[in-house]
């Protein structure tokens, strides 16, 4: 067992006089005496202003600016911290019976909202379930608590079992396992590891009536639809996962490292594309734009910037990364300063900047979306020319980060200067027409991030006539509405959703 870790504020919440308010006009939802009695019977239950200010808010960076001016998206009416799946059952039957919203929480890393109470109620502080169940080293399988976070993960399966799960997000400090499942993130090995979906053996999860159910658990099945594939990225608006298996695998006991330079960022995408469709898999691969290669990546605000890493079995260590140069060279590469990739690594989960720059009034943000791989330079142009037409616009840039047979992540970011009554408005605008730009040209909504409360205003327009069959599926899960009103661009039963 590892002592817990605690989620990270994202920015300082400055209260005005003592008292933190709600950014939202909803009616949030009290917990009513009786209930609140119930409560106190299964759990620890905290209703402290402070502590349920924080637990009421994420790292959407839209809402650091509202936490300066002592503002949360909406506040919840407390916490409640179960320790076991039994407590898990037992609060969600007498919330359900209740009709209070309850809004999962881990690490509160997520960057959409998607933690954000939105009506108020029950925030479920998942961190308590924390720790490693067991480990089959046989079968490379870890059975791990959802409110454990990566770095305790990964230090007991280093140490004690000389395996890793090689899931490494830039939240990887900052999330939980749940957080990681929930979202369907990616880690920045995810080319050679997977997204964590593919990492997923099988899950525990408690729906609102209280039912737990266990899915997959096999390496490969033929009994129906799987739901797992529900779960993984339903954001906590179906259910409470409560036990997750993941893959994990040896340590890599090779490392090889690489640094190409292009001319343009269209022939370093062809080196990507090139190297995926040929089979390689490589840990990283990593292309920075002309700007973003000129910010301490050996570019020259032309020239694109590409950062390789693999590990692994020294065999296939040695191929894949002759499959990458000779990739690299058909695409008109040259070799670059190696060390590059060290100074990534030393810096590549550095949040500092997204702070400091909110504090200055900046708006910020990145934008992660993936596409085949003839849609990327559509999509590389538009996104980044539809950025910057909107007022106060100060830049768009972009690297790719994630690559696969048939596509790739892009991640832009942008950033805006407005003035200070305008910062909302030039918010929902940079994220309206970039949002669209994706879509028209052949993207998708999210890649890793999710959707939260930032996208559900996209969710029908991206998915289509799928959407209302993922709705009926929420009705069936979740009839009364209870599970984090609000999200993933849902009906819910408490009201509209107030933002934007």
């Amino acid at each position: 067992m590892i002592n817990p870790s605690s989620p990270t504020p994202p920015i300082e919440l400055v209260a005005d006089g003592d008292v933190i308010t709600s950014r939202s006009g909803a009616t949030p939802v009290e917990v009513p005496e009786e209930l609140l009695a119930v409560l106190n019977e299964i759990c620890e239950v905290v209703d402290d202003d402070d502590q349920v200010a924080e637990a009421s808010r994420d790292w959407w960076p839209l809402a650091l600016h509202w936490s300066l001016r002592g503002q949360v998206p909406q506040l919840a009416d407390l916490i409640a911290r179960p320790a076991s799946t039994a407590d898990v059952i037992a609060v969600l039957q007498a919330c359900n019976i209740g009709r209070v919203p309850v809004t999962a929480s881990g690490g509160r890393s997520g960057v959409c909202g998607a933690a954000a109470p939105v009506f108020g109620g029950v925030v479920l502080d998942m961190t308590a379930l924390h720790g490693i169940e067991s480990v089959d080293a046989v079968s490379g399988i870890v059975e791990v608590r959802p409110g454990t976070f990566g770095p305790d993960l990964e230090r007991i399966l280093n140490d004690e079992h000389g395996l890793s799960v090689g899931h490494f997000p830039q939240s990887f400090d900052l999330a939980t396992v749940g957080g990681w499942v929930a979202s369907r993130g990616a880690g920045q090995y995810s080319t050679r590891y997977g997204k964590i979906e593919e990492m997923v053996v099988g899950l525990e999860a408690v729906l609102p009536d209280g039912t737990v159910i266990r899915t997959g658990g096999a390496p490969a099945a033929a009994a129906g639809p799987d739901l797992t594939d529900l779960l993984v990225g339903s954001e906590g608006t179906l259910g409470v996962i409560t036990n997750v298996w993941l893959k994990a695998h040896p340590l890599a006991a090779t490392e090889r490292r690489a640094t190409y330079m292009f001319d343009t960022f269209e022939a370093g995408v062809e080196a990507c594309r090139l190297t995926m469709r040929s089979g390689a898999t490589p840990a990283v691969l990593r292309l920075y734009d002309g700007p973003e290669s000129a910010r301490g990546r050996g570019g020259d605000g032309t020239t694109c910037t590409l950062l390789v890493l693999d590990e692994g079995n020294q065999h296939l260590v040695d191929g894949t990364m002759r499959v990458v140069d000779d990739a690299c060279q058909n695409a008109g590469g040259r070799s670059g300063d190696v060390e590059l990739v060290e100074a990534w690594m030393q810096h590549r989960n550095d949040t500092s900047a997204l702070q400091g720059l909110t504090r200055k009034g900046f708006v910020v943000d990145t934008m992660e979306i993936a596409a085949p791989w003839s849609a990327l330079i559509g999509i590389f142009d538009g996104v980044r020319e539809a950025l910057l037409e909107v007022p106060h616009a100060r830049a768009a840039t972009c690297h790719l980060s994630h690559s696969y047979a048939d596509g790739a992540c892009l991640y832009f970011t942008f950033a805006a200067t407005p003035p200070a009554d305008e910062i909302e408005s030039t918010y929902v605008s940079m994220w309206d027409v970039g949002t669209r730009a994706v879509l028209a040209n052949g993207g998708n909504l999210s890649h890793h991030h999710g959707v939260g409360l930032n996208r559900q205003r996209f969710m029908a327009e991206a998915l289509g006539e799928a959407h209302g069959v993922l709705q009926r599926v929420k009705d069936s899960f979740d009839p009364q509405g209870i599970m984090n009103p609000g999200k993933l661009g849902f009906v819910s039963s408490f009201g509209e959703v107030p933002w934007p």
